[in-house]
Protein backbone atom coordinates (compact mmCIF):
# COMPACT_ATOMS: atom_id res chain seq x y z
CA UNK A 1 0.00 0.00 0.00
CA UNK A 2 1.13 4.14 -0.55
CA UNK A 3 1.11 4.78 2.91
CA UNK A 4 2.82 1.68 3.68
CA UNK A 5 6.07 2.73 1.64
CA UNK A 6 5.50 6.10 3.07
CA UNK A 7 6.39 5.09 6.28
CA UNK A 8 9.10 2.85 5.35
CA UNK A 9 10.85 5.27 3.15
CA UNK A 10 10.38 8.10 6.01
CA UNK A 11 11.84 5.79 8.25
CA UNK A 12 14.81 4.45 6.38
CA UNK A 13 15.90 7.88 5.38
CA UNK A 14 15.51 9.34 8.94
CA UNK A 15 17.98 6.76 10.22
CA UNK A 16 20.16 6.53 7.08
CA UNK A 17 19.94 2.60 7.08
CA UNK A 18 17.38 -0.02 6.27
CA UNK A 19 17.93 -2.39 9.51
CA UNK A 20 17.77 0.78 11.72
CA UNK A 21 14.34 1.57 10.23
CA UNK A 22 13.02 -2.19 10.19
CA UNK A 23 14.15 -2.02 13.90
CA UNK A 24 11.75 1.14 14.87
CA UNK A 25 9.28 0.12 12.10
CA UNK A 26 9.14 -3.80 13.53
CA UNK A 27 9.37 -5.47 10.80
CA UNK A 28 12.24 -7.27 8.65
CA UNK A 29 14.77 -5.54 6.72
CA UNK A 30 14.68 -7.98 3.73
CA UNK A 31 10.18 -6.60 3.31
CA UNK A 32 11.44 -2.92 4.13
CA UNK A 33 14.42 -2.92 1.11
CA UNK A 34 11.73 -4.99 -0.92
CA UNK A 35 9.40 -2.33 -0.66
CA UNK A 36 11.80 0.44 -1.47
CA UNK A 37 13.62 -1.62 -4.43
CA UNK A 38 9.79 -2.36 -5.70
CA UNK A 39 9.08 1.74 -6.01
CA UNK A 40 12.28 2.67 -7.36
CA UNK A 41 11.86 -0.54 -10.32
CA UNK A 42 8.30 1.00 -10.69
CA UNK A 43 9.62 5.04 -11.33
CA UNK A 44 12.46 4.38 -12.94
CA UNK A 45 14.81 5.67 -10.64
CA UNK A 46 16.84 5.32 -7.51
CA UNK A 47 15.97 6.63 -3.95
CA UNK A 48 18.85 5.74 -2.40
CA UNK A 49 22.21 5.49 -2.63
CA UNK A 50 23.12 2.35 -1.07
CA UNK A 51 26.90 2.55 0.48
CA UNK A 52 28.53 0.00 3.09
CA UNK A 53 27.66 2.54 5.92
CA UNK A 54 23.98 2.72 4.95
CA UNK A 55 21.65 4.24 2.75
CA UNK A 56 22.20 7.52 1.03
CA UNK A 57 19.30 10.25 -0.72
CA UNK A 58 19.51 10.95 -4.17
CA UNK A 59 18.53 14.09 -5.24
CA UNK A 60 15.14 12.66 -6.02
CA UNK A 61 15.03 10.70 -3.09
CA UNK A 62 15.12 14.52 -1.11
CA UNK A 63 12.25 15.91 -3.62
CA UNK A 64 10.19 12.98 -2.88
CA UNK A 65 10.83 13.00 0.72
CA UNK A 66 9.26 16.37 0.86
CA UNK A 67 6.23 15.34 -0.19
CA UNK A 68 6.10 11.87 1.79
CA UNK A 69 6.92 13.81 5.17
CA UNK A 70 3.75 16.21 4.03
CA UNK A 71 1.54 13.11 3.58
CA UNK A 72 2.27 11.61 6.32
CA UNK A 73 1.62 14.86 8.10
CA UNK A 74 -1.48 15.57 6.77
CA UNK A 75 -2.86 12.02 7.43
CA UNK A 76 -1.83 12.47 10.93
CA UNK A 77 -3.97 15.72 11.29
CA UNK A 78 -6.95 14.37 9.34
CA UNK A 79 -6.83 11.28 11.89
CA UNK A 80 -6.97 13.99 14.69
CA UNK A 81 -9.64 15.60 13.21
CA UNK A 82 -11.38 12.80 13.05
CA UNK A 83 -10.44 11.32 16.77
CA UNK A 84 -12.10 14.97 18.01
CA UNK A 85 -15.14 14.02 15.60
CA UNK A 86 -15.86 10.59 17.03
CA UNK A 87 -15.09 11.68 20.97
CA UNK A 88 -17.56 14.68 20.88
CA UNK A 89 -20.29 14.21 23.24
CA UNK A 90 -21.59 17.57 23.95
CA UNK A 91 -21.91 21.27 22.73
CA UNK A 92 -24.27 23.73 21.48
CA UNK A 93 -24.54 25.24 17.74
CA UNK A 94 -26.49 28.81 17.29
CA UNK A 95 -27.97 28.86 13.87
CA UNK A 96 -29.72 31.75 12.16
CA UNK A 97 -31.82 31.90 8.84
CA UNK A 98 -34.04 32.85 6.26
CA UNK A 99 -37.13 31.11 7.26
CA UNK A 100 -37.69 29.56 3.39
CA UNK A 101 -34.31 27.46 4.61
CA UNK A 102 -35.77 26.54 7.86
CA UNK A 103 -39.04 25.18 6.13
CA UNK A 104 -37.30 23.31 3.16
CA UNK A 105 -34.12 22.30 3.81
CA UNK A 106 -32.61 21.85 7.36
CA UNK A 107 -34.97 19.49 9.39
CA UNK A 108 -33.92 17.03 7.01
CA UNK A 109 -30.19 18.41 7.38
CA UNK A 110 -29.99 18.39 11.26
CA UNK A 111 -31.66 15.12 11.42
CA UNK A 112 -28.72 13.51 9.51
CA UNK A 113 -26.44 15.78 11.92
CA UNK A 114 -27.87 14.39 14.90
CA UNK A 115 -27.58 10.99 13.91
CA UNK A 116 -23.90 11.64 14.28
CA UNK A 117 -23.98 13.88 17.05
CA UNK A 118 -27.15 13.38 19.15
CA UNK A 119 -26.08 15.21 22.35
CA UNK A 120 -25.00 18.36 20.76
CA UNK A 121 -27.85 20.78 21.51
CA UNK A 122 -29.09 23.31 18.31
CA UNK A 123 -30.98 26.87 18.34
CA UNK A 124 -32.37 28.05 15.50
CA UNK A 125 -33.08 31.42 14.70
CA UNK A 126 -35.36 32.89 11.53
CA UNK A 127 -34.56 36.28 10.53
CA UNK A 128 -33.93 38.69 7.67
CA UNK A 129 -31.46 38.17 5.45
CA UNK A 130 -29.24 41.01 6.80
CA UNK A 131 -30.15 40.38 10.02
CA UNK A 132 -28.63 36.72 9.70
CA UNK A 133 -25.71 38.21 8.64
CA UNK A 134 -24.99 40.80 11.28
CA UNK A 135 -25.43 38.21 14.26
CA UNK A 136 -23.15 35.71 12.00
CA UNK A 137 -20.09 38.71 11.61
CA UNK A 138 -21.10 39.43 16.18
CA UNK A 139 -20.27 36.50 16.92
CA UNK A 140 -24.16 36.04 18.49
CA UNK A 141 -24.34 32.94 15.57
CA UNK A 142 -22.53 30.27 15.08
CA UNK A 143 -23.52 29.69 11.28
CA UNK A 144 -25.65 31.66 9.07
CA UNK A 145 -27.78 30.78 6.48
CA UNK A 146 -29.24 33.84 3.93
CA UNK A 147 -29.04 35.50 0.49
CA UNK A 148 -25.67 36.58 -0.76
CA UNK A 149 -25.78 40.23 -1.63
CA UNK A 150 -23.72 42.64 0.17
CA UNK A 151 -21.17 41.03 2.25
CA UNK A 152 -20.69 41.96 5.54
CA UNK A 153 -16.95 42.39 6.18
CA UNK A 154 -16.86 39.89 9.37
CA UNK A 155 -18.23 36.83 7.51
CA UNK A 156 -16.84 34.16 5.01
CA UNK A 157 -19.02 32.16 2.74
CA UNK A 158 -18.71 28.31 3.41
CA UNK A 159 -20.34 27.42 0.42
CA UNK A 160 -22.70 29.22 -1.87
CA UNK A 161 -25.78 28.37 -4.84
CA UNK A 162 -28.03 30.15 -6.89
CA UNK A 163 -31.45 30.02 -5.61
CA UNK A 164 -33.16 32.41 -8.16
CA UNK A 165 -36.64 34.18 -7.37
CA UNK A 166 -39.93 33.49 -9.01
CA UNK A 167 -43.49 33.20 -9.11
CA UNK A 168 -45.14 30.38 -6.71
CA UNK A 169 -48.69 29.52 -7.63
CA UNK A 170 -51.77 26.67 -8.10
CA UNK A 171 -51.15 24.44 -11.05
CA UNK A 172 -54.49 25.96 -11.94
CA UNK A 173 -53.32 29.31 -12.19
CA UNK A 174 -53.08 30.98 -16.30
CA UNK A 175 -49.19 31.10 -15.42
CA UNK A 176 -48.95 28.12 -14.96
CA UNK A 177 -47.63 26.65 -17.94
CA UNK A 178 -45.07 29.60 -18.81
CA UNK A 179 -41.26 28.31 -18.29
CA UNK A 180 -40.67 31.68 -16.83
CA UNK A 181 -42.64 34.80 -16.27
CA UNK A 182 -41.55 38.58 -16.13
CA UNK A 183 -42.68 41.54 -13.78
CA UNK A 184 -45.29 42.65 -16.66
CA UNK A 185 -46.37 39.30 -16.83
CA UNK A 186 -47.72 38.78 -12.81
CA UNK A 187 -48.83 42.83 -12.87
CA UNK A 188 -52.51 41.92 -13.47
CA UNK A 189 -52.35 38.92 -10.55
CA UNK A 190 -52.47 40.03 -5.95
CA UNK A 191 -49.86 38.97 -4.65
CA UNK A 192 -48.54 37.09 -1.45
CA UNK A 193 -45.48 38.95 -0.30
CA UNK A 194 -42.89 39.48 2.95
CA UNK A 195 -43.82 41.88 5.45
CA UNK A 196 -41.17 44.87 4.78
CA UNK A 197 -42.53 44.61 1.09
CA UNK A 198 -45.13 47.67 2.59
CA UNK A 199 -41.94 49.57 3.39
CA UNK A 200 -40.39 48.90 -0.15
CA UNK A 201 -37.21 47.56 1.58
CA UNK A 202 -38.06 43.86 0.29
CA UNK A 203 -35.12 41.99 -1.82
CA UNK A 204 -37.53 42.71 -4.82
CA UNK A 205 -38.26 46.16 -4.08
CA UNK A 206 -34.34 46.64 -4.07
CA UNK A 207 -33.91 45.22 -7.67
CA UNK A 208 -37.19 46.92 -9.32
CA UNK A 209 -37.75 50.42 -8.97
CA UNK A 210 -40.94 50.24 -10.93
CA UNK A 211 -42.61 47.49 -8.53
CA UNK A 212 -45.16 49.99 -6.69
CA UNK A 213 -47.73 50.41 -9.90
CA UNK A 214 -47.50 47.50 -12.51
CA UNK A 215 -48.21 44.66 -8.61
CA UNK A 216 -50.73 44.59 -6.75
CA UNK A 217 -49.96 43.04 -3.14
CA UNK A 218 -52.83 41.69 -1.32
CA UNK A 219 -51.62 39.82 1.38
CA UNK A 220 -48.27 41.12 3.25
CA UNK A 221 -47.03 38.34 5.76
CA UNK A 222 -43.63 38.06 8.14
CA UNK A 223 -44.05 33.94 8.09
CA UNK A 224 -44.21 31.06 5.21
CA UNK A 225 -46.41 29.58 6.54
CA UNK A 226 -49.43 31.97 6.51
CA UNK A 227 -48.07 32.52 2.72
CA UNK A 228 -47.90 29.29 1.41
CA UNK A 229 -51.89 28.72 2.71
CA UNK A 230 -52.94 31.93 1.18
CA UNK A 231 -51.48 30.54 -1.98
CA UNK A 232 -52.70 27.40 -1.75
CA UNK A 233 -56.36 28.77 -1.26
CA UNK A 234 -55.50 30.58 -4.19
CA UNK A 235 -55.88 34.19 -2.39
CA UNK A 236 -52.90 35.73 -4.94
CA UNK A 237 -49.46 34.08 -6.20
CA UNK A 238 -46.12 34.29 -4.14
CA UNK A 239 -42.62 36.27 -5.32
CA UNK A 240 -40.30 33.53 -3.49
CA UNK A 241 -37.77 31.22 -4.36
CA UNK A 242 -38.42 27.55 -4.26
CA UNK A 243 -36.58 26.74 -1.01
CA UNK A 244 -39.92 26.96 1.57
CA UNK A 245 -41.94 25.52 -1.10
CA UNK A 246 -40.11 22.29 -2.32
CA UNK A 247 -42.55 19.93 -0.79
CA UNK A 248 -45.87 21.35 -2.37
CA UNK A 249 -44.01 21.59 -5.46
CA UNK A 250 -42.63 18.64 -5.77
CA UNK A 251 -46.10 17.10 -4.68
CA UNK A 252 -47.59 19.25 -7.77
CA UNK A 253 -49.38 21.24 -5.35
CA UNK A 254 -47.64 23.98 -6.01
CA UNK A 255 -45.66 24.86 -9.04
CA UNK A 256 -42.47 27.30 -9.17
CA UNK A 257 -41.84 29.37 -12.20
CA UNK A 258 -38.58 31.38 -12.57
CA UNK A 259 -38.76 35.15 -12.61
CA UNK A 260 -37.10 37.11 -15.68
CA UNK A 261 -35.49 39.91 -13.68
CA UNK A 262 -31.85 41.48 -13.47
CA UNK A 263 -30.63 41.18 -9.98
CA UNK A 264 -33.21 38.51 -9.01
CA UNK A 265 -32.83 35.70 -11.85
CA UNK A 266 -29.02 35.12 -10.63
CA UNK A 267 -29.28 35.40 -6.44
CA UNK A 268 -27.43 33.08 -4.61
CA UNK A 269 -27.87 31.67 -1.03
CA UNK A 270 -24.66 30.78 1.56
CA UNK A 271 -23.44 29.58 4.67
CA UNK A 272 -21.85 31.56 6.20
CA UNK A 273 -19.25 31.59 9.80
CA UNK A 274 -17.09 34.06 11.47
CA UNK A 275 -14.05 35.75 9.42
CA UNK A 276 -12.65 35.90 12.24
CA UNK A 277 -13.03 33.24 14.82
CA UNK A 278 -11.94 29.46 13.23
CA UNK A 279 -14.31 26.43 11.79
CA UNK A 280 -14.07 23.97 15.15
CA UNK A 281 -15.34 19.73 14.25
CA UNK A 282 -18.76 20.29 14.99
CA UNK A 283 -19.07 23.88 13.37
CA UNK A 284 -17.19 21.94 10.33
CA UNK A 285 -19.55 19.13 10.24
CA UNK A 286 -23.04 20.94 10.65
CA UNK A 287 -21.90 23.28 7.63
CA UNK A 288 -20.61 20.26 5.43
CA UNK A 289 -24.59 18.62 6.52
CA UNK A 290 -26.24 21.65 5.38
CA UNK A 291 -24.47 22.38 2.11
CA UNK A 292 -24.93 18.81 0.55
CA UNK A 293 -28.61 19.06 1.53
CA UNK A 294 -28.92 22.70 -0.50
CA UNK A 295 -26.46 21.40 -3.01
CA UNK A 296 -28.99 18.38 -3.78
CA UNK A 297 -32.26 20.61 -4.37
CA UNK A 298 -33.07 21.93 -7.78
CA UNK A 299 -33.75 25.51 -7.05
CA UNK A 300 -34.09 27.39 -10.72
CA UNK A 301 -36.83 25.53 -12.06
Amino acid sequence: MHSIFLRYFDEVARHGSIRKASSVLNVSSTSVNRKILSVEKRLGVALFDRTPEGVELTSIGSILLEHCRKTLHDFERTKILIDDLRDLRTGHINLATIDSVAYGILPQALQRFSQSFPDISISITTAQPDEVMRSVASGETDVGITFLFELHPGVRVVSEKSAPFGVILRPDHPLAERTNVTVEDIGNYRLVRTIDARGRNSIIDQHVSSLASPLSTHIFTNTLVVAKQMILEGQGVGLYTKIGFLKEVEQRQLKFIPLIQEGLANTRIGILVSATSGIGPVKRHICDVISRAIRNVRLDS
